[in-house]
């Protein structure tokens, strides 16, 4: 500890102090802002992300196209010719030498994204409830997201906001979640933005050595929330918008419980907590005697503020993140997510995985079971279906518990089971089923416990 403490050099001057609130305030106020804008509630990167994609819908699926045929072309030129401009650059080595899991995951998604947009090949391919979702409605929001998200995040992550949030709240996080404190920021970036987002954070920090693997995986995969406003587009298309705000807070009760249960039990439980390429984990929660967490935490975020001064590397360090999320993530996304759709819509297979639901849900007293045990299942392929074929069903409370569930789950394929798997954070595709079932098995109890109350 006294090592430690010799290290800390940087007494906090105005300047200093300066160099750390001034960037993360403007990081706070682009991400964990909440603003009202034409009766709903976002945040000024989510207002961003709308203007870029309401002014080049008409482009952004044939943009998308593009960079992810661009990602297919790097890759195939890497393996083949290796050239030593892209492999002694550890950028984009990362981003073209990748394994051959993720090679074959660029090609389906190379073959979709081509057969969606030209409408060639099988119908079940490039209809509107496959490929067309993905590329007309996903990509382009992904893309609009990563534009501003990707290049904003240094204000997040270099100027100290994560170490000073990472000493006040450890000793909240860690006995509670088994996380550390600066996971607290990815929690509300994404509750108040977009999932996206929580796991863009999340990989970023993990790559830099703030998060184990096990770390890593447990917030990727349990707080990369839904978001207030696509929440509030789920319960109205169950016709219960009336009911938002015991919606809401059902939602969040379930998923605190979740996140207290999951990281204690496996897979995450077995997850190494080692690092990312070894690296050694930064020990700015570690507070050392005669400090408070308040004085420790800003003495670490000016620490680190003043480390990044740079203007011309804060933009490099948001180029390279909106390269990395567009190029390596959009092919992954375009594959796992088409994938998981087919198999949704042309096959009975989640009818078959809901059967087993079947004899739980009448245990839980929930009016037509049968019809609502299909959607516990389908959520895992896109978090919209359960909402589209709950519509349907009679029975008010089984439509408020299709709706809790379908944001509690969270690992859906379409958006963040892609982007988890695109991205570093150490999760596989097994791991992804396992957890996507333990969320649903952990929640669906509290959430119909609270519609019971409620109806």
């Amino acid at each position: 500890m006294s090592e430690l403490k010799e290290k800390i050099n940087i007494k906090p001057s105005s300047k200093n102090l300066f160099q750390f609130l001034i960037p993360s305030l403007l990081g706070i106020l682009f991400f964990m802002t909440p603003i009202l804008h034409n009766g709903k509630i976002t945040i000024p990167i989510a207002l961003l992300s709308n203007l870029v994609l309401n002014n080049l819908s008409n482009i952004l699926p044939q943009i998308m196209t593009i960079i992810i045929c661009t990602t297919f072309l790097g890759t195939i030129v890497t393996k083949i010719l290796k050239p030593k401009n892209v492999l002694n650059n550890n950028f984009l080595n990362t981003l073209f030498n990748v394994s051959p899991l993720w090679f074959y995951a660029r090609i389906i998604g190379t073959i979709f994204v081509i057969s969606t947009f030209f409408k060639v090949g099988p119908n079940w391919i490039w209809s509107e409830k496959t490929g067309g979702l993905l590329l007309n409605d996903l990509l382009p929001v992904l893309f609009s997201v990563f534009l501003f998200a990707g290049m904003l995040l240094p204000l997040l992550l270099n100027f100290g906001l994560l170490e000073f949030f990472g000493a006040i709240l450890t000793k909240i996080m860690r006995p509670i979640f088994t996380l550390p404190g600066r996971s607290s920021i990815d929690c509300i970036a994404s509750w108040l933005g977009d999932g996206t987002i929580g796991v863009l954070l999340t990989s970023k920090q993990y790559e830099e050595g703030y998060y184990t693997k096990r770390e890593a995986a447990v917030i990727g995969t349990t707080f990369s929330a839904v978001s207030i406003t696509f929440s509030l587009v789920v319960i109205s298309q169950v016709n219960l918008g009336h009911l938002f705000i015991p919606f809401y807070l059902t939602v969040t009760l379930s998923g605190l419980v979740a996140a207290i249960i999951l990281p204690r039990i496996p897979p995450l439980s077995r997850k190494p907590d080692t690092c990312f390429n070894n690296m050694k984990k930064g020990n700015s929660e570690i507070i050392p005697k005669n400090y408070t967490p308040f004085k420790w935490g800003i003495e670490k975020a000016v620490e680190k503020a003043s480390k990044n001064t740079s203007l011309s590397d804060f933009i490099k360090q948001g180029i390279k993140n909106i390269l990395d999320m567009w190029l390596g993530v959009a092919p992954v996304v375009m594959a796992m997510g088409t994938l998981a759709l087919i198999l949704a819509e042309y096959t009975p297979i989640f009818k078959w995985m809901g059967l087993p639901f079947i004899p739980i849900l009448k245990l839980l007293q929930i009016p037509e079971a049968k019809e609502a045990s299909q959607t516990l299942i389908v959520g895992f392929a896109d978090m919209f279906l359960p909402s589209v074929i709950g519509a349907t069903i009679k029975s008010e409370l089984t439509r408020f518990i299709i709706a809790c569930v379908s944001v509690t789950q969270l690992i859906y394929m379409s958006e963040v089971g892609g982007l988890l798997l695109g991205s570093k954070i150490p999760v596989s595709l097994k791991d992804l089923i396992i957890i996507f079932i333990q969320r649903t098995l952990i929640t669906l109890p509290i959430v119909t416990l609270m519609a019971h109350i409620i109806f």
